[in-house]
């Protein structure tokens, strides 16, 4: 058995399940809390999310390793909607341990309920005074607005348990009020449906025609926050829970930032050990790194060049595990695409193994020992706890 990260019981990380394999990336890399989405009602309509007959499994799940679940409900409701969120509330109240939220409906219903909620970074919260009113209503934690410094920060944790975004994708808007996704396409980031045309490459056009050549055409695209450089001082703060951005990314991004986060939260890192782990981040989905508002006032810098991901790092499909033989940890790979040799880096991951990666020390064709296999070969690779039908990828530097 894979031995786990030490967890620490003074701060909680809280890593994102879009599915069920990042769940398990999440769960085997260190996490202390999920947080995932019911179909419909969460901010990241584009992830894969979970129906409600998921729940018993995903509590399952969690149980053993003593994780926590969180479930979001933080879109805007409409009245042809409360029932059903009554709904999922009711059957999801013995499988988690509190709801995100913020529109007051849920809070409510979550009150009626008696079901604990947290108030979700949709609310903006970026005062004390705001703070106190949550309280009162019943929150046991706010997650902060994204524009919030760390003198802030400071203050609004010495009235509640407070959780803060510290890596992943960052909104060029008030976090959740931009409506450019709603104008251009008819999908509202306030309904987690956002396609992020800031992310896109633009030219600027007069009315008769004339183009400007922009030199960052990407000029709405903000990297990705990246608090590790800094987590030892938003632990003086008084931050109780550190959450990690990105229920629309892959199982491999959840492991990588989890598990860098997990050490930086469990030990004070050396400025060598920062460095090698900012690597390790680079090597996933990142639009470049960026400390949001918690050092201070983004500028040009903190925009992003790249209109897709700058990851150093990037994954081709080789083809799916055809055959596991469970006593030997041997697994048959079907090669659809590509080329594998010894020494190269996989991914192995599904919704039941979670995320596997691992360097290629044996190949066998036909039984006989090889160097490198090709499409169209079915050649058998030592696995450990890898299953039938899991997908394997080749891990390339670009």
């Amino acid at each position: 058995m894979k031995k786990l990260p030490k967890k620490s019981n003074k701060y909680e990380l809280l890593s994102p399940a879009g599915s069920f394999a990042s769940l398990r990336a999440a769960i085997d890399s260190g996490a202390n809390a999920v947080y995932f989405g019911i179909r419909d009602f969460n901010m990241r309509a584009g992830a894969q999310n979970f129906s409600v007959a998921d729940l018993k499994k995903i509590d399952e799940i969690c149980k053993s390793k003593k994780v926590k679940k969180y479930l979001t409900l933080n879109v805007i409701v409409y009245d042809n909607e409360l029932k059903r969120i009554e709904q999922i509330l009711k059957q999801a109240k013995k499988y988690i341990d509190a709801v995100i939220c913020w529109d007051l409906s849920v809070i409510e219903l979550c009150k009626k309920l008696k079901i604990p909620f947290h108030i979700s970074t949709q609310a903006s919260i970026s005062n004390s005074m705001s703070a106190k009113f949550y309280k009162k209503l019943g929150a046991e934690r706010i997650i902060l607005a994204r524009e919030l410094n760390l003198k802030q920060i400071k203050e609004i944790a010495k009235i509640i348990d407070v959780e803060c975004f510290v890596h992943g994708a960052m909104c060029v808007s008030v976090s959740g009020r931009c409506f450019t996704s709603q104008f251009l396409f008819g999908k509202s980031a306030n309904r987690g449906e956002c396609l992020q045309p800031c992310r896109r490459s633009y030219q600027v056009k007069d009315e008769d025609g004339n183009e400007l050549k922009l030199e960052n055409n990407t000029v709405m695209s903000a990297k990705d926050l990246c608090a590790l450089p800094f987590i030892e001082q938003l632990k003086e703060a008084g931050v109780v829970a550190f959450k990690i951005e990105g229920r629309n990314r892959e199982p491999e991004y959840v492991a990588t930032t989890t598990k860098v986060y997990r050490k930086a939260l469990d030990k004070k890192l050396s400025e060598q050990e920062i460095k090698e782990s900012l690597k390790e981040l680079n090597k996933v989905y990142t639009k470049g790194f960026s400390s949001g508002f918690l050092i201070k006032i983004p500028t040009a810098d903190d925009f992003s060049k790249e209109e897709h991901s700058s990851s150093t790092h990037r994954k081709e499909f080789l083809g799916k595990i055809i055959h596991y033989f469970d006593k030997i940890q041997v697994g048959v790979l079907r090669m659809s695409s590509g080329h594998i040799k010894i020494g190269d880096e996989i991914l192995v991951t599904s919704d039941k193994t979670g995320l596997i990666r691992m360097k290629v020390e044996r190949l066998e064709v036909n039984n006989k020992p090889v160097k490198q296999a090709k499409k169209g070969d079915e050649v058998g690779i030592k696995i450990p706890n890898a299953k039938k039908n899991d997908k394997i990828y080749l891990v390339v530097e670009k």
